[in-house]
C-alpha cells in the first residue's frame, strides 16, 4: 500500500490534526452548504468567504489564531449584510456586494501590514489558500466548538428556515418570525465558512460550502437526503485532498508538497462535472422520485 500511502503517514501528528479538523469541517460546511443552495445565496457565501479574509488576516497582523478572525469577521459581516438587506433578493444582494467590497479594502491593508511589519512570509498564502498541515493540535477544540454551536443554530431553524426559503411571504403568515430565522442563519452561514476558511482558505472556502451540497442537491430534492449525500461527498474530499497533498511531497525531487486546498477544489469540480453524465442523471431522476 505504500503506492498509496506514504511512509509516515498515519503516525504523522500534523496528519493527524488536518484530519480531524478537515472531516469536521468538511460535514459543517456541506450541512449549511444545503440550506445555502437552496435559498439561492451562494453569492453570499462566497461573500462573506471574502470577508472573512479581512478577519483573518486582521488576526494574523495582532498575533492571534487566525480562525478566530476568520468567524470573527465573518459573523460581523453576515450581521452587517442582514440588517442593512431587506427580504427581497436583489437588495440582498446589494448589502452583501457593499459588505463584500469594503472588507476587501481591510483584507488588503492587514495583509500589506502584516507581510511589512513582520518576517513571516506565509501570511498570505495561510490567509487566502489555507495551511492545514501547519494548524496547531490546541486549534481542535475551538473547531469543536464552533462547529456543534453551528450545527446547533441550523438544527434549530431547519423547519422554519426551509418554508422562509421557498416563500418568506407565506413564512411570515404562518407565524414563522422571518428577520429573526434569517439572522440565525447568516450566523451559522459566517461560522461555516469561518471554519472552512481555516481548512482551505478563505478564498477557496466555497468550494466546500457550495461544491458538495450543489452536487447532493443535483441527485436529490430531499434536504435530509441532500444534507448525508453532501456531508459524506465533503469528508471523502477533503480526506483525500490531506492524503493526496502528503503524497505530493514525493512527486518530484524537489520535494515540495502541493496545497490541500487545490485537490479538495480539483476533486468537487470533477463530481459535479460527473453529474452530466446521462446515466447519473437518470439515478438522479429516479432518486428523487424514490
Amino acid at each position: 500500500m505504500n503506492w498509496l500511502f506514504e511512509p509516515g503517514f498515519f503516525s504523522s501528528g500534523p496528519v493527524h490534526v488536518a484530519v480531524v479538523i478537515g472531516g469536521v469541517v468538511a460535514i459543517v460546511s456541506s450541512t449549511v452548504g444545503v440550506f445555502t443552495v437552496t435559498r439561492g445565496q451562494s453569492f453570499a457565501g462566497h461573500s462573506l468567504a471574502d470577508v472573512s479574509t479581512a478577519g483573518g488576516s486582521g488576526a494574523f497582523l495582532l498575533g492571534m489564531n487566525p480562525l478566530l478572525g476568520f468567524v470573527g469577521g465573518g459573523v460581523i459581516g453576515a450581521g452587517v449584510m442582514e440588517m442593512i438587506g431587506i427580504r427581497r433578493a436583489s437588495r440582498r444582494d446589494l448589502a452583501t456586494g457593499i459588505v463584500l467590497g469594503a472588507s476587501l479594502g481591510l483584507a488588503a491593508l492587514f495583509l500589506y501590514l502584516g507581510t511589512t511589519s513582520s518576517s513571516t512570509t506565509g501570511a498570505s498564502q495561510e490567509i487566502l489558500f489555507g495551511s492545514i498541515f501547519s494548524t496547531d493540535s490546541s486549534t481542535v477544540p475551538v473547531v469543536v466548538i464552533f462547529s456543534a454551536l453551528c450545527l446547533l443554530i441550523i438544527g434549530f431553524v431547519a423547519r422554519p428556515l426551509l418554508l422562509a426559503s421557498v416563500d418568506s411571504d407565506i413564512a411570515a403568515a404562518a407565524g414563522v418570525p422571518v428577520r429573526v430565522v434569517g439572522l440565525l442563519y447568516m450566523l451559522a452561514l459566517a461560522l461555516a465558512v469561518g471554519l472552512s476558511a481555516l481548512a482551505i482558505g478563505a478564498i477557496l472556502s466555497t468550494a466546500l460550502l457550495i461544491g458538495p451540497a450543489a452536487i447532493a442537491l443535483r441527485l436529490t430534492k430531499r434536504t435530509s437526503r441532500a444534507i448525508l449525500l453532501a456531508a459524506v461527498l465533503g469528508v471523502v474530499d477533503t480526506l483525500l485532498g490531506v492524503l493526496l497533498a502528503y503524497d505530493s511531497y514525493d512527486w518530484s525531487s524537489s520535494h515540495q508538497a502541493w496545497p490541500v486546498s487545490f485537490f479538495i477544489v480539483v476533486l468537487v469540480f470533477f463530481e459535479y462535472l460527473l453529474t452530466e453524465i446521462p446515466i447519473l442523471r437518470l439515478y438522479s431522476s429516479e432518486w428523487r422520485a424514490g
